[in-house]
């Protein structure tokens, strides 16, 4: 009987590169130039593809089915813009609907169904999933069923973290796309000029008419330096909030692992302050003293759950 050697002849990866553009663009425009909404920026779209591309080749060597790229418009009618990434090679635009609040409706059932229809048909071994959301987590594992291997990529969060803990816990491989990598392909939009309106011409009684003093502005005390960070009543509340969150989805049994306290594991502690960041909406990391009140915080709510003597956290 002869064996075959399969080992000089490996088999060759086939993959394609799933992008959730709202994802993409939302955590970029973030982290980049602080931006809340997409029209605050612009976005080189072509270029930031092709790199994506060419990243994605230096990290699965074999070759590239196509890159699905996710986004919305009005009424499901591509915008400009959409309509010349649609004409790039190796490119695939499928759009969403677009409401008038602003909110994708669609996009991530397209992606999961994509994403389970590639895998069932063995159209790929691997994939790469640029996403954050938690709905994927099913599409990833039926995926995986199938034997393909899911490489998720993320985008550099500002603080915290902007993927889903679970989806990052079911893919095979994590990647985190740099601030840098991304910076070249972002610039503010340019700020609208107001056209001027030619004032009306003001009768006897306007041009006369005597006006009230301007209110003077009080000055603050010499020497009164206003108050930079979070105060912190806010920080000790969300470290007990997260605490209750966390004996409620966790449960006491876990919990009780933590004790006798006040120090936390390492792996903890990064946890409280991300759920903790996420909460306020900003970071805390150029703030020590805050993290202190949030560990204060969080071990009143243990203690209180254990019927221990509150302590306070090391500093």
């Amino acid at each position: 009987m002869t064996i075959l050697d399969l080992t000089s002849h490996p088999v060759a990866a086939k993959y394609a590169v799933l992008v959730d553009v709202g994802y993409l663009y939302a955590a970029a425009g973030e982290v980049l130039l602080g931006a809340k909404e997409r029209k605050e920026y612009r976005v080189a779209a072509d270029e930031l593809i092709q790199a994506l591309q060419k990243h994605a080749e230096s990290r699965i060597h074999g070759e590239l089915l196509r890159i699905y790229w996710y986004d919305a418009a009005r009424d499901r009618v591509p915008t400009v813009d959409q309509r010349v990434i649609a004409q790039l090679p190796w490119v695939k635009v499928r759009l969403g609907n677009l409401n008038a609040r602003g909110q994708q409706k669609g996009v991530d059932a397209q992606i999961r169904s994509d994403l389970e229809a590639l895998a069932r048909h063995h159209a790929v071994s691997d994939t790469i999933l640029l996403a954050g959301d938690e709905d994927m987590v099913p599409a990833v594992e039926a995926a995986q069923a199938y034997g393909v291997r899911i490489h998720l990529w993320g985008v550099e969060p500002p603080y915290g973290t902007n993927q889903a803990e679970r989806l990052v816990w079911e893919s095979d491989t994590v990647e985190i796309i740099s601030a840098d990598f991304l910076r070249s392909f972002f610039s503010r939009a340019p700020a609208s000029v107001p056209v001027p309106i030619p004032p009306a011409t003001p009768s006897p009684a306007q041009v006369f008419a005597g006006r009230p003093p301007a209110a003077v502005k009080p000055k603050a005390p010499a020497g009164q330096v206003t108050k930079l960070g979070p105060s912190r009543p806010r920080v000790e509340e969300v470290g007990e909030h997260v605490a209750q969150k966390w004996i409620l989805t966790r449960g006491r049994d876990n919990i009780r692992d933590l004790l006798p306290g006040p120090i936390l594991p390492t792996v903890i502690d990064t946890e409280l302050l991300i759920e903790a960041e996420k909460e306020l909406g900003h970071s805390l990391r150029p703030y020590p003293e805050a993290r202190v009140w949030l560990r204060d915080g969080f071990w009143a709510r243990v203690y209180r759950e254990f019927e221990i003597g509150v302590g306070v956290s090391s500093k």
